[in-house]
């Protein structure tokens, strides 16, 4: 079949670009896209926005050393347009700005290009934009990035993110006062009266929606009435902060799309970039994949999602893509590969090597062992091994990198000692990697598994007041709302006890430390007891106890042992962590590791011991910690002569 050629034209106000499948309208010079016409839609898009609030790529910026996460929320509105590609087969065109000094303190200090690509006979549109900082310019600071998409309300009803999470979604009118009650954050909104009675009672929450970015490959929406689809496409994660357990939002009643770049979600503080004055940085975001898709009518309006997910692959499959025109965007052969594989010695499990199978193998700015979860203003480049430990990572762009990696059933993270320069065309091989995981002597007792979540942990039954219907069932019990509540229920007056040998981590371990809200409101501190038994303890040997983290808020975690009321803990880890993963339903947060030793002149020989866990920081429902893993360690054995 001969497919339409792509044609541009220009209006007073506006480009337009045509395939004969797509229609993509975007004003001129600001970028912003104000129409997307597809099948029997004139526009997708809500076209009773203003022109500026139906597609646009936005940002959020604050001023060098502002603490926390929010800041002065800009759209990005270009001031020149230019056309970099006008063929039969592609259209692409570039939408620009810059930063000059009489802009300070009204723009976020930027150079961005806004790219916009249409291809002959591809049922949808691409964007990826270039930022860039330059020598001279103030410092500031770029919490978040993003594009967003507003698609009509009154045709785009069900939301689809994975297999598991799709749904009907209620409108944006049922979060209005007078149809839905606020509730602990502005995020979350309680249906008291929605248009569509069916939605009554339950909670609207975009957080419900968040995934890692490593399953964050295709999301987006249905309309029925015609049955069309509207899906964003990432065929890579190279250029999201944070590595591949970073979550971020998706799509969210509005009916909103999001391609999220940058974001302190779930991470805080700690993934805020931050830029010194005249530091100089550039970086490709995109590109991404807008696509299309229709069914004929009578048939199953959900098929579109199927399809979705197969556009997905070939999306992936074309990465990296040989159509952006910016020469910041490296093609693959400009790009390297290494090989190799990952392995595992510990010898209190094996006295071989074990490979390791399924494990997260990575490439990041050179930094500590675990630094990629943090690191925010390059490229990470991830795989995983197969069951005899190898692994492939492709496409990599030149730089100097470290390589990281973690295992499931293992604690702490992999750093090769040594820096590995890619350059562009190579394939390295890097030989056997061989991860020691941390640990001091044998395994006397253990809570959970080193996955790096809270998800084994018990999560309670949400609040029938809150229950949505359609996460009640694994694996997605613990994005209720007001699950941090449920801990003042089941514990009304006294707290967790765990009794290794006797307890089950499945049903007798909360899922997060929070604080107990009292019968005044307030919200007070929480001490957890574990106890155990321990024969032939040696007072003058060490013991050593392996605090995981999945996630930490505002949370001052405290270590005392066999004597709660000791004003100096045995350890404190101060206040830490702005993940918020709490109240957002995340399972967990940045991963943390801590090694606490105890003495074995504190510990109790064939009697009971209590190790006590206190979250010391109280005043807030969202104060607290997840944990992955806790593990006691014996003193290590004599060596052999």
């Amino acid at each position: 079949m001969t497919t339409k050629g792509v044609k541009l034209h220009f209006r007073k106000h506006h480009a337009v670009v045509d395939n004969g499948i797509v229609q993509l309208t975007l004003t001129n010079p600001g970028g912003y896209v104000t129409g997307v016409k597809y099948n029997n839609l004139d526009n997708v898009l809500e076209s009773h926005n203003d022109e500026s609030d139906r597609g646009y790529w936005d940002l959020v910026w604050s001023p060098p050393g502002s603490p926390g996460t929010t800041g002065t929320f800009e759209r990005i509105e270009g001031t020149s347009c230019e056309v970099i590609v006008e063929t039969d087969d592609q259209v692409e065109l570039s939408f620009s700005r810059t930063w000059d000094s009489s802009q300070q303190g009204k723009h976020a200090p930027l150079k961005i290009d806004k790219r916009f690509i249409l291809l002959r006979g591809l049922s949808g549109f691409y964007s990826y934009a270039i930022y860039e900082h330059l020598e001279g310019w103030p410092g500031f600071n770029l919490p978040e990035t993003r594009i967003v998409f507003k698609l009509r309300k009154d045709k785009f009803h069900y939301m689809a993110m994975s297999d598991d999470r799709q749904r009907y979604m209620p409108l944006p009118d049922d979060r209005l006062l007078d149809r839905g009650k606020p509730l602990a954050y502005p995020e979350a909104v309680l249906l008291v009266n929605p248009v569509e009675p069916e939605f009554k009672g339950q909670v609207d929450d975009k957080y419900q929606y968040s995934c890692e970015t490593k399953d964050l490959k295709v999301h987006g929406w249905i309309s029925t009435d015609p049955p069309v689809g509207f899906w964003q496409i990432t065929p890579s994660n190279e250029f999201r902060t944070g590595g591949p357990t970073k979550q971020e939002l998706t799509s969210h009643v509005g009916p909103v799309n999001l391609a999220m770049f940058v974001s302190a979600h779930y991470a805080g503080n700690d993934l805020v970039m931050k830029f010194g004055e005249g530091e100089q940085w550039k970086k490709v975001f995109g590109p991404v994949f807008m696509y299309l898709n229709s069914t004929p009518a009578g048939q199953d309006p959900l098929m579109l999602w199927e399809d979705a997910k197969n556009q997905m692959l070939d999306e992936i499959g074309k990465w990296p893509y040989v159509f952006p025109a910016s020469k910041d965007f490296k093609q693959a052969h400009e790009r390297g590969t290494i090989k190799g594989r990952f392995l595992v010695y510990d010898r209190f499990i094996s006295d071989e090597q074990i490979t390791a199978d399924g494990a997260y193998v990575g490439l990041a700015l050179p930094g500590e062992a675990g630094s990629w979860e943090q690191e925010n203003k390059s490229y990470q480049f991830w795989s995983t091994t197969n069951e005899e430990g190898h692994f492939l990572i492709e496409n990599i762009l030149p730089g100097t990198y470290n390589i990281y990696a973690w295992v499931h059933g293992f604690i702490g993270d992999y750093k090769n000692s040594t820096t590995l320069m890619i350059t562009a065309g190579c394939d390295i091989d890097v030989g056997d990697l061989v991860f020691e995981p941390p640990r001091d002597g044998p395994t006397l007792w253990e809570i959970g598994v080193p996955d790096r979540t809270a998800a084994e942990f018990h999560i309670p039954d949400p609040d029938p007041v809150f229950t949505n219907p359609f996460l009640i069932n694994d694996p997605n019990r613990f994005r209720q709302y007001g699950l941090w509540e449920r801990y003042a229920i089941e514990y009304p007056s006294s707290d967790l006890v765990f009794t290794i040998g006797e307890s089950d981590y499945q049903k007798d371990w909360f899922f997060a430390q929070v604080t107990r809200k009292k019968d005044d409101g307030t919200y007070e501190k929480t001490t957890w007891s574990i106890k155990f038994k321990l024969n032939d303890v040696n007072e003058n040997d060490t013991y050593m106890l392996r605090l995981a983290l999945a996630s930490a808020h505002g949370s001052d975690l405290q270590v005392r042992v066999n004597n709660p009321k000791t004003e100096l803990p045995l350890f404190s880890t101060g206040i830490i962590g702005g993940d918020n993963a709490i109240a957002r339903h995340g399972i967990h947060g940045l991963y943390r590791l801590f090694n606490v030793g105890i003495s074995g002149s504190d510990l109790n020989s064939n009697e009971e011991n209590i190790i006590y866990l206190t979250q010391d920081n109280g005043g807030t429902p969202f104060h607290g910690v997840m944990y992955d893993y806790i593990r006691l360690e014996g003193p290590p054995p004599p060596s052999s002569i």
